[in-house]
């Protein structure tokens, strides 16, 4: 499982021209599934994102997380975070999770979020959307699951 956090000022997602989620001060992710998540994916990124420390304390400096700041998140399910480009000039997708299966995981990856206590706004799965975004720092982040079994700690 990939995702792609950034800070953001305001974030808002549109289908067919209507406005069907929207973020001041926040965090906009991108999730991507892989054909080989399990949940126990969902859950590392889950909770690295929840206490994730890139928004500012009252001395500018890094320290809080979502939850500190009273932040939102735009959740945008985004399978091309799984685009092979490593032959030729078309991207392969054979590493993202089929739609049936990546729209479960992208609604318990939203249930999750909202289980820990996050405030989630989200995008339509499989919809053409148009994200609007203004980015702050910038600070982008990519978290991916596989890295959970690196990790220490």
């Amino acid at each position: 499982m990939r995702a792609v956090v950034q800070r953001v000022r305001d974030a808002s997602v549109e289908v067919d021209s209507k406005e069907v989620g929207a973020i001041d001060y926040g965090l906009l992710v991108y999730v991507g599934f892989n054909i080989n998540d399990q949940i126990e994916d969902m859950d590392y990124v889950v909770n690295k994102i929840k206490f994730l420390r890139i928004f500012s304390d009252k001395d500018d400096i890094m320290n809080l997380d979502i939850n500190s700041c009273g932040s939102k998140i735009l959740s945008i399910s985004q399978f091309t975070l799984y685009a092979d480009v490593s032959k030729g000039r078309r991207p392969s997708y054979d590493q993202a999770m089929k739609s049936e299966t990546a729209n479960e995981y992208y609604q318990l990856f939203n249930k999750k979020l909202r289980e820990a206590g996050l405030n989630v706004e989200e995008g339509i799965f499989q919809s053409e959307m148009k994200i609007k975004s203004i980015n702050e720092g910038p600070i982008t982040i990519i978290i991916d699951s596989k890295e959970r079994k690196n990790e220490k700690n």
